[in-house]
């Protein structure tokens, strides 16, 4: 198996991105191909003592930068490193793509490049997110900002099977994020994705406010792009906070510092658990094909659990999966639509 990686696109350069790949390479036997300008990428493997075979540089001359719009990739910059990467799953040189560039940049090329999956409206990012149980997926964390109930209903279907043969939930409960359990609660698309969803063979246990997302109440947390993206971003704002406030008082109090030996490995098992970059990345789901889009400021340990979850989902043929799903969904609409009705 063979993982094309976007070595431009993070805020760091290179340097962490080869690091994670010759980790991954190490740990998981996979092939990486690092995309971008081959003699920037050529001078950093040297100096970092890159010798693994297993890793080969394919040459890409344009980089996309963070401030830059997602049409501009489309338009001008076919032949940046994160479109030539995403051109190398389509082209079946690699099995998946994993990028810490720009989201908008990724989510475009995976558009263009390899395109929805039949039946697919929107793709969607979905995240791991520590539960007091576990694990959950929340899902759309950022590529749509405005959604209909359609789309809700999609997510939660890629969630559901991201859930079950990524993370080995058998039957995993859905939740749809709103601002009260009741079915009347939420805007109109809200309240009528809940009557989709309840319509649905999914495990839906109805609305979940945002103080149940940690709960592990629901193993599939479905939202729009736009209220994803705000709650992820504040949840890992909180979590940075309460690091940081930990080892205040920790380091404030000489019962503190004593106590410390005592409570390290909690913290640190803590800390793992609230960690991005023991989650490396989040797959763009809907797509055909396998796309991991990373933190910009991602570590070398980040890229290397980015890649080790790339090999998973393209392991598992979750896009074949997820496409079954939508495809279901789809009849069971048009079954339910009245006669003579036409969409």
């Amino acid at each position: 198996m063979k993982i094309a990686v976007d070595a431009m696109g993070g805020d760091h350069g290179p340097a962490p991105v080869i690091e994670g790949a010759m980790q991954a390479a190490q740990e998981l036997g996979v092939g990486i191909i690092l995309v971008g300008k081959q003699d920037e990428l050529a001078a950093a493997c040297q100096k970092l003592a890159c010798a693994d075979a297993r890793i080969t540089i394919h040459h890409a001359p344009q980089v996309v930068e963070m401030h830059e719009s997602p049409a501009t990739v489309a338009r001008k910059k076919r032949d940046s490193s994160i479109w030539v990467a995403t051109e190398l799953v389509k082209s079946g040189e690699a099995d998946a793509v994993v990028s810490p560039g720009n989201t908008g940049a990724s989510m475009v090329a995976s558009f263009f490049v390899l395109g929805l999956i039949k039946g697919v409206e929107r793709p969607a990012i979905a995240t791991m997110l520590p539960t007091l149980t576990g694990s959950a997926v929340m899902l759309d964390v950022g590529a749509n900002v405005d959604c209909t109930a359609q789309h809700l209903e999609q997510f939660a279907l890629m969630g559901n099977e991201f859930a079950k043969h990524v993370y080995a939930k058998p039957n995993p409960r859905v939740g749809l994020l709103s601002i009260g359990e009741e079915d009347s609660k939420g805007n109109e698309v809200t309240k009528e994705a809940f009557k989709l969803l309840k319509a649905s063979p999914l495990n839906f246990i109805g609305n979940i406010e945002g103080r149940e997302v940690y709960s592990g109440n629901a193993d599939v947390v479905v939202c729009d792009g736009f209220i994803g993206n705000v709650a992820l971003k504040i949840s890992e704002g909180v979590a940075d906070v309460i690091k940081k406030l930990l080892m205040k008082e920790i380091s404030g109090s000489w019962l503190g510092r004593l106590a410390y030996p005592l409570i390290a490995k909690p913290l640190l098992n803590l800390k793992r658990k609230i960690d991005y970059a023991e989650f490396g990345g989040a797959p763009l789901l809907g797509v055909n094909g396998t796309t991991m889009i990373c933190h910009g400021r991602s570590s070398a340990k980040a890229i290397k659990n980015a890649i080790r979850r790339a090999k998973g989902l393209a392991e598992t043929r979750l896009d074949e999966l997820i496409q079954r799903d939508i495809e279901e969904s789809l009849r069971r609409h048009q079954d339910e639509r009245p006669e003579g009705k036409q969409a």
